[in-house]
């Protein structure tokens, strides 16, 4: 038996890979199609559980194969009904996911990285150091946990994906693509593209290759300011991607994909509250289709800002209102149990023993 650091992650592989595999093993081709549907349909995280493959190949599948699946390692659940995920990965690294319940939505918030390389200081991800990308299949494991708990605890299916959690997602671009094609692939979970957003903090030549590969999910851009100074501060990752450059970035993506972008936009008393930025963000509006969904903080430890008053979020949005522009004001979840928006971190041991 082949020891277990020499075995192939089968769910790093694709199906004609896996198919010559199974002639090497002696095994019909056709064999692999349905493992294949095993892992990827059925979600199925055991050769094991796999009825309609013959004892002696499930054998044969735990002798060569290993199926890394991630583990819920420990779930807080919200008084707004909102649950928190510490997931655990093979290596025994620390991600978060969320689940979102709202009215008419049922919402995955995923991670794409084990931390975050980028800094931005509103952000408790981003005080953590980045350890490695996630690959594919923990990515997709983190939405079949999370549509599993929302059936048991709501009764309801997920309707919506969100690439909103820890990291990155186009810092680890090949990796977020593969999960997308293998959550909306009808051998995968068939869900619609339609209801998937990848949240980007801004690499611009990035959101040119989206354009490229004419992505099919909603692109969400973390924009905060809309003028370059203000939003060096809030996030470093802007020195090196200007708004000029994304503004450019995002008109070559919406003419190669015609999809609009939303821009998420965190008030914070007194860095970007006042009506000069709300002209600021009207005006970077107008380069292109979009929305504006203006979040609310929510504080973290690591920082000193706090939430702008009712009034001036009001004053705000309703000013981008009389622009023309599609504003939403998206109040926060999850906050008693640090799973809002922008207050993922690892605060916990894995719970190695309960897994």
């Amino acid at each position: 038996m082949n020891n277990a650091k020499d075995k192939i992650d089968i769910r790093s592989i694709s199906l004609e890979a896996l198919q010559e595999h199974f002639i090497r093993m002696e095994e019909k081709s056709f064999r692999a199609k349905q493992v294949y549907e095993w892992l990827w349909k059925k979600s199925c995280f055991s050769f094991d559980e796999m009825s309609n493959i013959s004892k002696e190949l499930r054998t044969k599948l735990n002798e060569n194969f290993v199926i890394n699946n991630v583990k819920i390692n420990s779930s807080q659940v919200s008084a707004d009904k909102t649950i928190k995920n510490s997931f655990i990965l093979h290596d025994t690294h620390l991600i978060e996911g969320v689940l979102i319940p709202t009215p008419g939505r049922m919402t995955a918030c995923v991670s794409s990285q084990v931390g975050c390389s980028l800094t931005c200081k509103f952000c408790a991800t981003g005080y953590m150091e980045r350890k490695r990308n996630l690959n594919p299949d923990e990515i997709y494991d983190q939405v079949v946990l999370i549509d599993k708990q929302a059936r048991e605890n709501y009764g309801v299916p997920l309707s919506n994906i969100v690439y909103m959690g820890m990291g990155e997602p186009l810092l680890n671009y090949a990796n977020m693509l593969k999960s997308v094609e293998r959550i909306t692939a009808e051998d995968g979970l068939n869900m619609s593209p339609k209801r998937i957003t990848v949240s980007t903090a801004g690499i611009a030549k990035m959101i040119k290759k989206l354009g490229d590969d004419q992505v099919k999910f909603n692109l969400a851009l973390s924009l905060h300011a809309a003028n370059d100074e203000k939003r060096n501060t809030i996030m470093p990752i802007n020195e090196q991607n200007s708004l000029k450059a994304l503004a450019e970035a995002l008109k070559y993506y919406y003419a190669k994909t015609k999809n609009p972008v939303t821009y998420e936009y965190i008030i914070f008393d007194g860095v970007n509250d006042n009506i000069q930025d709300a002209m600021e963000l009207a005006k970077f509006c107008k380069h292109l289709p979009c929305k504006v969904n203006i979040i609310e903080y929510n504080p973290i430890a690591f920082a000193s800002y706090i939430n702008a008053g009712e009034d001036k979020v009001e004053a705000f949005a309703a000013y981008l209102q009389k622009q023309g522009i599609n504003t939403h004001l998206r109040r926060s979840r999850g906050k008693d149990i640090d799973a809002a928006c922008g207050q993922l971190a690892i605060k916990e041991k894995a719970r190695v023993a309960e897994v």
